[in-house]
């Protein structure tokens, strides 16, 4: 029964008649009906099993009289589970409390006295909406990732990816913080991508690249007008062009001092003065910028303001090193491949299973973007219709011990297994249960067994 339990959808029923519980529960019986009866048991079944579909009675105790206490859990309930769908029921002249609870948020309302089979209808369309929106979500998310660029299955990454979407709507400064080569400008553009400024312009500078006396002008810009004889001679820096959208600084440590106080300015008071004028203009831009690790040290040192420092670090997302994102690598270079076929006309179908354990067990100290060149540089030589070890030039002598326990491959196998569960359910262990066929037990003996925490 418990198993069966388990299959089928939850459904909340919030109802404190004892005698509608059981008609409910009975007539129901398609669906796995959890029961409880006032806010508090409400709020714990909510957290516990995360349904899909609620039915609430509004008159709830202290005050059943009085739907007050009914809408309120109704809000709490939205806030906690905005993707929840609540069917409200309410006494048969309570027309405009029902309407009211629909403003507040809830899918559907019904009047007692309740006929099971019209519930039932209003709770099945309830269900597939549900399913519905959660397909659309979870194809979006799929899509946005895979649109904006960014290519991931590891836990490390789908966690940075989770972030990216939870800060790109805000207008927070974002800092990125990874090695060379992690594919902090990609994650940039999602940044941009998912946010209100998404139609305004994505501005790119590296703060390495430019030589220190070019690099005021080309953030700032530049004015000639007061010194020059007939035709100004101006130009718009970084700043400018990003007015309206985002404006990216890679390298961010690069930034020379006498650069970093005028920059600050430009963030404190949103404006902005060329090099050579006087005039200042408004600007509106979001940061994003890029760091290596050693930022932190760089302020301590007195190299790097602090006060700029907290300004552009309000979210801070760390990118993993390649290496560290179990899984990723292969997917990664099987999305490259298809790419450079198109660009240079090839059609190499695969890799080679010598190709892929190469790929798994080198640690790519230059990331992403070493294997983009290793990937581009086979398929333009291979002569083959499958890329080898030997075409992506990673050498036996250059490659990890790969562990050949059986033991070891499985515990590392379920411990990512589990890993990339939860990150995918979002902290919920029995959706991370339902993802992996597991009961709730089994996988928290598991966790402890592997010391994994939610």
């Amino acid at each position: 029964m418990g198993n069966m339990a388990q299959n089928k959808p939850e459904l909340l029923v919030i109802e404190d008649d004892k005698g509608l519980q059981k008609q409910l529960k009975w007539s129901l019986d398609e669906y796995h009906v959890v029961l409880s009866e006032d806010k508090d048991t409400s709020l714990v079944e909510l957290r516990r099993f995360q349904p899909k579909v609620i039915t609430l009675d509004l008159g709830l105790p202290p005050d059943p009289a009085n739907a007050s206490a009914g809408l309120e859990l109704l809000e709490e309930i939205l806030k906690l589970s905005p993707a929840s769908k609540i069917i409200v029921v309410t006494g048969n002249d309570e027309r405009e409390v029902a309407m009211r609870a629909v403003e507040l948020g809830a899918y559907d309302y019904y009047h007692k006295p309740i006929q099971p089979e019209e519930l039932k209808l209003i709770i099945n369309r309830a269900f597939e909406l549900a399913n519905l929106e959660e397909e659309s979500r979870v194809y979006r998310r799929n899509e946005n990732m895979r649109f904006h660029g960014i290519v991931a299955t590891s836990p490390k990454m789908l966690a940075v990816c989770q972030k990216i979407e939870k800060v790109a709507p805000t207008d927070l400064s974002v800092m990125l913080e990874g090695d060379s080569g992690t594919g902090k400008e990609v994650l940039a553009r999602a940044v941009h991508n998912l946010s209100e400024r998404s139609d305004g312009p994505f501005s790119y500078l590296n703060c390495a690249a430019i030589p220190e006396n070019l690099l005021e002008t080309e953030l700032f810009g530049y004015d000639a007008t007061g010194f020059s004889q007939g035709q100004a001679s101006n130009s718009q820096g970084k700043i400018e062009e990003a007015d309206g959208g985002t404006l990216f600084l890679d390298e961010i440590g690069m930034m020379p001092m006498s650069l970093q106080a005028k920059f600050m300015r430009v963030l404190t008071d949103s404006v902005v003065e060329r090099v050579g004028s006087r005039d200042a203009k408004k600007v509106n831009i979001r940061v994003v910028c890029a760091a290596n690790n050693q930022l932190e040290k760089q302020v301590q040192e007195g190299k790097f303001r602090e006060d700029l420092f907290y300004k552009l670090n309000e979210i801070n997302i760390v990118i993993p090193p390649l290496a560290e994102r179990d899984g990723d690598v292969v997917l990664i270079a099987r999305a490259m491949l298809n790419r450079f076929n198109k660009q240079f006309g090839r059609n190499i179908r695969s890799f080679t299973k010598d190709a892929v354990q190469a790929m798994e067990a080198y640690a790519w100290p230059g990331n992403v973007r070493e294997l983009e060149n290793k990937i581009k540089s086979a398929v333009v030589m291979s002569e083959n219709t499958q890329i080898s070890s030997e075409d992506l030039q990673i050498e036996e002598s250059q490659l990890r011990e790969m562990p050949l326990n059986l033991r070891q491959v499985r515990e590392a196998a379920e411990t990512r297994a589990i890993q990339r569960a939860i990150v995918l359910a979002d902290g919920n262990i029995s959706q991370a249960a339902k993802l992996l066929g597991l009961t709730r037990p089994t996988l928290y003996s598991l966790m402890d067994k592997y010391s994994i925490h939610s």
